[in-house]
């Protein structure tokens, strides 16, 4: 799969996104290591620590199918004129299954960045700490 057709599924996942409080409707595309892809959109709540990011949308459906290594993830909001990154706890989130993942940070105009998410979370906090 091209960057461009993993970037695809996130635009058309942010369709899905309900965010009516910040306006940002923000869709994730996740490509696993054995090649399928979950997507997920933001879904907002007025109580905002019950909000869950379109990329732990996309984790937790591919989590619930069996899957825990994952390959690449876009993301993507018609609203951000900026390369568009996780927030910490979704960087955090990603981190437990793939600290090596690759991260398509999308602009609305369609442009995108690449990213290993050792760079957005540089000392991350993960498993092998405990072991």
């Amino acid at each position: 799969m091209t960057d461009r057709e993993l970037i695809d599924m996130a635009v058309e996942a942010a369709k899905n996104a309900y965010a009516p409080y910040s306006h940002q409707r923000v869709g994730a595309a996740l490509e696993c290591a054995d090649g399928t892809v979950f997507t997920g959109c933001t879904v907002e709540n007025a109580a905002l620590g019950a909000t869950v990011c379109a990329e732990r949308a996309a984790v937790c459906n591919a989590v619930n199918a069996g899957r825990r290594r994952f390959r690449r993830i876009a993301l993507y909001s018609r609203e951000s004129a900026d390369y568009l990154t996780p927030c910490g706890s979704c960087r955090q989130v990603l981190t437990e299954f793939s600290p090596e993942i690759e991260v398509l940070c999308v602009r609305s105009d369609g442009r995108y960045v690449s990213y290993r998410l050792r760079e957005l979370l540089p000392l991350m906090f993960s498993k092998e700490k405990f072991e």
